[in-house]
């Protein structure tokens, strides 16, 4: 199993690059979300990545987070999701939004994504639903919480507070607008949430 690729980043699109490592290269498929975030070509790159066995063919899929990676294992686990779709999926949406989507049960904007229809939507959340309370929120270079990562923390913790998570989604939009002059952390918006809530 190839988990990792560290050397030059030697061609790109936004489907695709190619990662010298030692005069060796690497095709590997990525997100548009990898894409936006990839280096000049030459420059040194370092992608996780998963290798997609088949009998007639090997494929590597490539993600700059652990976040995105262990969202596409998530997305290809269920039945009808290949990873060229799980690809197409994490195009049309970062890994934090595709959590909060499932975790709310967001049918109508899952079927907005690529290669998902109704019944592909409701697998999705029926099988993924507890899943994903698992996944660490995505991170940035500095190693902080992005705020999409702590939105979905908190919609999280209100919910296992008992919390509808309509209303929780609805009393965190609340709480963002209180909170709009700067970006709170995750203690300071899941205080504004519950006085919201309570309102």
């Amino acid at each position: 199993m190839i988990s990792h690729l560290k050397g030059a980043l030697d061609r790109k699109s936004p489907t695709e690059i190619v990662v010298d490592v030692n005069g060796v290269g690497y095709a590997v498929n990525i997100t548009l979300a990898t894409f936006d975030k990839l280096p000049e070509i030459g420059k040194e790159i370092f992608v996780l990545t998963y290798l997609h066995v088949r009998e007639e063919t090997q494929q590597l899929f490539g993600f700059l987070t652990e976040t995105e990676r262990e969202m596409f294992r998530l997305l290809i686990s269920v039945s009808g999701i290949g990873p060229k779709i799980a690809q197409g999926i994490l195009s049309g949406a970062s890994a934090e939004t595709l959590r909060e989507m499932i975790a709310l049960g967001n049918i109508s904007s899952l079927t907005s994504l690529p290669g998902i229809g109704r019944k592909t939507a409701e697998r999705l959340v029926v099988e993924l639903r507890d899943k994903i309370t698992k996944l660490e929120p995505e991170m940035t270079s500095t190693g902080t919480k992005t705020q999409a990562g702590i939105r979905s923390e908190a919609l999280l913790a209100l919910t296992s507070l008992g919390y509808n998570r309509t209303v929780g989604e609805k009393a965190i939009r609340s709480a963002l607008q209180e909170l709009n002059e700067k970006e709170p952390t995750l203690e300071e918006l899941l205080k504004q949430a519950i006085k919201a809530a309570g309102r």
